[in-house]
């Protein structure tokens, strides 16, 4: 995910004051300097945030990455909840646009969980999270059918930005509508079932 962003390595002497800052990790994970990788990116809805993205080779196989916000030594940990998104939205503060709704979309529904795990927009049939190889033929039509890119679909008259998105929650496809206001606040306003039971590989920030 987010690999279409233009990634900065934290290292040499970067990167050990930086694992200061987030060590440990919920708690109880320690990401070493002789062993973790660090990366960041800047977002297109934020000014002065960063996405940063932390694993560690040291760590048991399934751990990392982790993934976490970042503004001037502060360090928004993303933990599932939309409470890390919506803290980092007012210390910037955000500003969503008709140019960066559909990346902010992207970004919020990767990272804000339900039961079943993240909110994956999906936008060709190829999708990591899709085990194509494992689709039966009918299946596969019915969803080659329905999945397109994700769509700007206007501004209302209150203000608030609306999109569409084919959405795979869990191991369902869902043709789904947004709603989201400059200040970051996402609701979806409708949803419709696509295809269920489909078989699905794990892709979600480990929390």
């Amino acid at each position: 995910m987010f690999e279409h962003y233009s990634w900065q390595k934290v290292q040499g002497a970067q990167l050990e004051p930086f694992l200061k800052l987030i060590n440990p990790i919920q708690g109880k994970h320690t990401a070493n300097a002789l062993s973790a990788t660090a990366a960041w990116c800047q977002l297109p809805f934020y000014n002065s945030i960063g996405l940063v993205r932390v694993d560690d080779t040291a760590w048991p196989a399934g751990t990392g990455p982790f993934w976490f916000l970042a503004k001037q030594g502060r360090m928004f940990l993303l933990d599932g909840s939309s409470a890390p998104i919506h803290d980092a939205n007012e210390a910037d503060p955000i500003k969503v646009s008709e140019a960066n709704s559909l990346d902010y979309l992207r970004f919020f529904c990767y990272f804000v969980h339900g039961d079943e795990g993240p909110f994956l927009i999906v936008e060709d049939i190829n999708h990591a999270a899709l085990d194509v190889t494992k689709l039966d033929d009918s299946t596969r039509k019915v969803i080659e059918g329905a999945i397109r890119p994700a769509a700007f679909e206007g501004k209302t008259p209150e203000g608030a930005y609306e999109a569409s998105a084919m959405v795979l929650y869990g191991n369902a496809l869902f043709s789904a509508r947004f709603s989201m206001t400059e200040n970051g606040m996402i609701e979806m306003i409708d949803d419709e079932p696509v295809a269920a039971d489909l078989p699905v590989k794990k892709i979600k920030p480990n929390y």
